[in-house]
């Protein structure tokens, strides 16, 4: 049973900051990359109000 404990915290203690690295910059960049599909997605829409493009098709 000690020997279990032993593993579990050298196993816990040897991925505790990788886990953390990886979350932090997979969100980061997760983030960017959806603040620029936002800001893509507005400036497709103002240029198609400025245009005077047509929604819809009545």
């Amino acid at each position: 049973m000690e020997k279990i404990t032993l593993v579990k915290e050298i196993y816990i203690e040897a991925f505790r900051n990788w886990r953390s690295f990886i979350l932090e910059h997979y969100f980061k960049i997760f983030s960017w990359l959806c603040f620029v599909l936002i800001a893509y997605a507005s400036y497709a829409l103002i240029f198609r109000v400025s245009t005077g493009f047509s929604f819809s098709n009545l």
